[in-house]
This record gives C-alpha cells, sequence and structure tokens, in this order.
C-alpha cells in the first residue's frame, strides 16, 4: 500500500474529515475541507493518474467551480455542435464565443487532487475503504466515524465524505436509492492530423436508436473520443449503436487505444444525502442530469458542498448538532442541483419519446440553441432557464402531455428534409449560422 504525505502514526489519530475517493467529487470536498484549515486525509483505492471513462467535457459550472488558479487542460475548445437523429439530418451550429472545453480525466484528476494537496489535504493511495463504522468497538466516541481499510486497518474521522463513484460502498452504508441506472460504452480512437483537423473545434451529438440513448464525438488532438450511452438492459443493442455510430463516421479502420463501459446512476428524489456524521457527493450520491448524463459539475459542486458542510460537521459537539449540518447540507444539494435534476428528469422523459422535437428545437429555432449555448457557457443552468422563461414552462408543459406518435411541432419537418445530410466519414456537414 503507497502512501503520499503520511505515515504508520496516522493509524490512530483522528482526522477532521476522510474523504473516500480522489475523483472530481472527492478531490474537491478535500479541498474545501483544507482550506478551511482542518486536517484532512484523501483516500483513494488506485494509483494516480488513472483512466476513467468519461466524454471529459468542461462546462461553464464546472469551471466555476474550481479553484482559484486552476490551468484548465483543455485538449480542444469547442466552438462548434454538429447534430444527427440517429445518423440523419446533419445540421452544424456554431458559436464565436467557446461553448465548452474537452479534456483526458487523468489529467484533470490529477490536477484536482494536487490542489486539494497544496491547501493542505493529505492524499493516500493505494487504499481500498471496506466500510465505514459509526458504532461499534471500533468506533472510541460518538464524535468519531471509523474508515476500515482492506486488511482491517482502521482510520478516526470527525466526518467522512463519500464520493467514491457510482458503486460507492458509501453510499451503501447512507442507504442511497436509485431510480435511473444507464450503460455508457466508450472508446478511445488514435486518428491522422487530417481527420484530427477535420473535427477540431467541433463536437457531434447524434441522437440515438433507444429511447433516451444518445452517441458523441469529442475531440482531444489525435485522439477522438467517441461514446454512446442509453438505458441499462440493452447492453446488446448499445453496443451494436456504438459499433454503427463508429462505422458511419468512417472511423471503423482505426484501432482504439481504450474501450471500457460504466454504468451512471441517478438518485431518487427522496434518497438521503447523509448518515450522522457521514455524507456522499457525486456519482456516489447519484447526483448527475439525468437527461444528459452530465456529472463532472454536479461531483466538482457537490464535493465543494460536501466538504464545507462536513466541516461544520466535524465541529458539531453531538448527534442533535451533527444531524442540523447533515440537513443543511441536503437543503443545499436539493436547492441547487435537485432542481436541475428534476427538470432533467423532465426533459429525459419527453426526450424518450420524442427525440425529433428536440433535433428539431436545437436545429431550427435559434432560442433553444441560444439556451443550449447559455447553459454550456455557464450564464444559466437548466433549473433556471425553466424557471425564469415561462415560454420554456409552457413548452416543457406541452411537450410532456403530448403523446408518442403525434404530430411534431412546426418546423420539425423543415429542420429534418432541409438540414443537411448524414455525417458519412467524418466529413463536416452543412454549417449553420456562423458565428452565432
Amino acid at each position: 500500500m503507497s502512501s503520499e504525505n503520511s505515515s504508520a502514526d496516522d493509524t490512530r489519530q483522528v482526522w477532521d474529515v476522510v474523504v473516500v475517493g480522489a475523483g472530481p467529487a472527492g478531490a474537491s470536498a478535500a479541498y474545501a475541507a483544507a482550506v478551511a484549515g482542518r486536517r484532512v486525509l484523501l483516500l483513494e483505492k488506485a494509483e494516480l493518474p488513472r483512466y476513467k471513462t468519461c466524454g471529459g467535457g468542461i462546462i461553464g459550472p464546472s469551471r466555476d467551480t474550481l479553484p482559484p488558479g486552476f490551468e484548465l487542460p483543455f485538449r480542444d475548445r469547442v466552438h462548434a455542435v454538429t447534430f444527427s437523429n440517429n445518423g440523419r439530418f446533419t445540421r452544424t451550429r456554431r458559436s464565436r464565443q467557446m461553448l465548452f472545453g474537452l479534456i483526458n480525466r487523468p489529467e484533470f484528476d490529477q490536477q484536482l487532487v494536487e490542489h486539494a494537496q497544496k491547501a493542505g489535504a493529505e492524499l493516500r493511495t493505494g487504499a481500498t475503504v471496506t466500510r465505514v463504522e459509526q458504532h461499534g468497538s471500533a468506533v472510541p466516541d460518538r464524535r468519531t466515524v471509523a474508515v476500515v481499510l482492506q486488511g482491517g486497518e482502521t482510520l478516526l474521522a470527525r466526518a467522512v465524505v463519500g464520493a467514491d463513484g457510482s458503486a460507492s460502498r458509501i453510499g451503501a452504508h447512507v442507504g442511497v436509492k436509485l431510480d435511473q441506472v444507464d450503460l455508457g460504452l466508450e472508446a478511445e480512437i488514435p486518428v491522422p492530423d487530417t481527420v484530427a483537423e477535420d473535427w477540431k473545434g467541433r463536437v457531434l451529438i447524434d441522437w440515438g436508436p433507444m429511447p433516451g440513448s444518445y452517441g458523441w464525438v469529442f475531440p482531444k488532438g489525435d485522439t477522438l473520443t467517441v461514446g454512446v450511452i442509453s438505458a441499462r438492459g440493452e447492453g446488446a443493442a448499445t453496443k451494436r449503436y456504438l459499433e454503427d455510430f463508429v462505422g458511419r463516421l468512417g472511423l471503423a479502420g482505426f484501432e482504439p487505444s481504450i474501450s471500457s463501459g460504466h454504468l451512471t446512476r441517478c438518485r431518487t428524489d427522496d434518497s438521503p444525502l447523509s448518515r450522522g456524521r457521514v455524507l456522499v457527493c457525486g456519482d456516489a450520491a447519484g447526483l448527475l442530469e439525468p437527461w444528459t448524463r452530465e456529472g463532472i459539475s454536479f461531483a466538482l459542486r457537490s464535493g465543494r458542498l460536501a466538504g464545507e458542510w462536513a466541516v461544520r460537521i466535524a465541529e458539531a459537539h453531538d448527534a442533535v448538532d451533527a444531524r442540523k449540518q447533515a440537513l443543511n447540507y441536503a437543503f443545499a444539494i436539493k436547492a441547487g442541483l435537485g432542481v436541475e435534476m428534476s427538470v432533467g428528469k423532465r426533459m429525459l422523459a419527453v426526450f424518450e419519446r420524442r427525440p425529433g422535437i428536440f433535433h428539431a428545437a436545437l436545429t431550427g429555432f435559434r432560442p433553444a440553441w441560444k439556451a443550449f449555448k447559455d447553459i454550456t457557457q455557464g450564464s444559466t443552468s437548466l433549473g433556471e432557464l425553466v424557471r425564469a422563461h415561462p415560454l420554456a414552462q409552457r413548452a416543457l408543459a406541452a411537450m410532456d402531455r403530448r403523446p408518442a406518435g403525434t404530430a411534431e411541432p412546426t418546423g420539425a419537418a423543415e429542420a429534418q428534409t432541409g438540414a443537411g445530410t448524414p455525417d458519412a466519414g467524418g466529413a463536416r456537414p452543412a454549417d449553420d449560422e456562423a458565428g452565432t
């Protein structure tokens, strides 16, 4: 078991905050607690840096939550989005301002951990947590949580933050409940310079053949990140979708350097976010946007909040005070990220039935494209957009009520018949509104 900045006498000392998992959520939590001057231990089962299956899109809310002085390791800056509906009706829309940036997770996560360390957090890698205990012989008093590692070693803390991913052991302890599980498949495909140049600054989003599914191409220099996602239980169909997607892009002849898969999990509305002195955040709490399954901004934002409230829990003198602080954390999550998730669930329900509506709106309706830009650039959120715009509220309510099989709204047919051709071989499709 390797360690950094820790020693054998750590075993019986009591940490203010122990964070389990060193992804974006855990590193953000560790940073927030360490900046507050507390003694923080960040545990990670892998050695860093490590690969993570992830598109790697950094939208405005992610950028705005990063520590001061954080230099984003962008592999590309996106100014154009090509939309297609299961390979058809392809159209590209552009923006003068950058829409969002693309990163590789190993570099990004490593930098987040380094910022947490600079703030004073200690990192220990190769440390697998098997369970946490808040009662029993391993716990010396009611203000302490025991974190038990593989091999039997026990660490003590005044507060614990679980950020150990979608299959979280800490989430199981808290009792996190899930109501949406999706399967994502992804390939990292090295490509020649000529192909890379064609994709530079442009991503592709393809609405897929299964309800709620979509695919993406994210360019990162000499590599394209190509992936698809759909509801769990459609494994064979999801694999076929990825194979067909790669084939029609003209990328089947290039050997992926990495092929991987992962499950994303969304919490139920009543799922707990804490138990005693233990909080969960990010994927461990089932926090991500249900429609797009965007999780990095949810991890960064919930991790920052978890770190801040873990400090308050660490200072709590009794169970009543600790409970109060944990409830305040839950309220902060639900008031912000919870609202976005609620709107996202409604969007997904409509998208599953009528993907053509979304394609028509984004490719042929200027306010919808502006909303997309505003969200990705960080000037608004999905929740704020619906809350502040009566037109968006009425449109979403109307789509909620529209049964599958009814006619597309005005403009949909135009967008789907006059909006370009299938994006064969990765060639650029017809552009739309350059410089908007």
